[in-house]
């Protein structure tokens, strides 16, 4: 009988210890789960793609044409929207800057793709397709590529290099280009966007 108490003495705190440990190592997995569902949904919410509006600012230079530099320069703007990689803008501009030449006015849209991105440093390809008011030429067709550097979330600027087509009834032309751009975007101080455009930028740092 004294056995059987002794025995009961040591077994029940060892029980009662076993129960506690066990239920602390459940409390402790159900806050690891909880802990684990929360950083998943708040990563699942900041990858969601950033879309905001821009202003651009393009200024080319023609590099096989004869003539000035009134002749060689193409000012341009463009004002899109961003989803993410992809841009699409509206463009309008000079093929030069000559005074009187009412045949160098035109308008194009850019569909602009980031097909690498790395910190603040990314690489575009953009076609374009647009009308020269007045000209014999008057379709215009362009493919360029970019290398682009965040400033900051707000302000971008990015080196160019492309090719320009243009085709008429009975003739027709190309002209390479090299040029600078200076984009503006339209974020709000605060906002979701912003938040996920500075993650972007600085995620690969």
């Amino acid at each position: 009988m004294k056995i059987f108490l002794l025995l009961t003495c040591l077994i029940s705190p060892a029980l009662t210890f076993g129960q506690a440990s066990h239920s602390l190592d459940a409390a402790r997995k159900l806050s690891t789960t909880r802990k684990d569902t929360t950083i998943e949904s708040d990563t699942s919410k900041e990858n969601k793609e950033p879309r905001y509006f821009y202003l651009s600012v393009n200024g080319n230079i023609f590099v096989n044409t004869k003539g000035g530099a009134a002749k060689r320069f193409s000012p341009s703007v463009e004002f899109g929207r961003t989803y993410g990689i992809f841009d699409i803008g509206l463009a309008t501009g000079r093929l030069n800057s000559l005074a009187n030449r009412d045949t160098s006015r035109y308008i194009e849209i850019r569909p602009t793709i980031n097909v690498f991105s790395k910190g603040r440093f990314a690489e575009s390809i953009c076609l374009g397709a647009g009308y020269v008011f007045s000209a014999k030429q008057g379709l215009m067709s362009e493919i360029c590529n970019g290398i682009n550097f965040n400033v900051s979330t707000t302000f971008a600027i990015a080196m160019l290099q492309g090719y320009m087509f243009f085709d008429g009834t009975n003739s027709s032309r190309s002209t390479q280009y090299i040029g600078i751009n200076l984009t503006y975007n339209f974020l709000k101080p605060h906002s979701v966007n912003k938040q996920r455009k500075k993650a972007a930028i600085v995620s690969d740092n």
